[in-house]
């Protein structure tokens, strides 16, 4: 039988054994696995003016090894974009990237924008979809157009997930 000093000495020297492992890099690391789905964001500009135009891809990509065969998403102007009543902007339009090219595509501002990606999207793949950004000629300026985004992806094997918020890249509106 062993002692309770035995059995602290013997957990210590475990621990220790651990601690070693870890300052030398050869304990198991622990990997974090991507998210079944993840969206991504671009500009084409950082800047714009009044009656200018924003280009603002948006990519889901597919991570897992089924098939994506449905996605809800919103997008919504942040905070900051919805305190400043002079800057005025709208969604104008919206295209599938396809190998064809750009083909139009529907739901367009804060509505569901999921069925803008088209058909299933195999594993390992990504859509994209180019949202354009209308700045009005008599918007206002020095402030800065910003949108987040949430989504809830279904695949084929009845599993979903969801995330976000997903924010774009802020577009500063300057005068000339």
């Amino acid at each position: 039988m062993r002692s309770p000093l035995m059995r602290r000495l013997g957990l210590t020297a475990v621990l220790a054994l651990a601690l070693v492992l870890a300052v030398f890099g050869l304990a198991p690391a622990a990997s974090a696995a991507p998210a079944p789905a993840a969206l991504t964001f671009r500009t084409d500009s950082a800047t714009t003016t009044p009656g200018g135009t924003v280009h603002l891809p948006m990519t889901i990509t597919n991570n897992k090894t089924y098939d994506i065969s449905f996605v809800y998403q919103t997008i919504d102007p942040t905070w900051l974009t919805t305190q400043r009543p002079d800057l005025k902007c709208s969604f104008t339009g919206c295209s599938l990237a396809t190998a064809a090219g750009g083909t139009a595509c529907a739901g367009t501002g804060p509505a569901n924008l999921g069925g803008n990606y088209g058909a299933t999207i195999p594993p390992g793949q990504s859509r994209t979809v180019m949202l354009t950004l209308q700045v009005a000629a008599d918007s206002g300026c020095n402030g800065n157009i910003g949108f987040y985004s949430y989504y809830y992806a279904e695949f084929s094997d009845s599993s979903n997930t969801n995330g976000g918020p997903v924010y774009t890249p802020e577009t500063r509106v300057v005068c000339a």
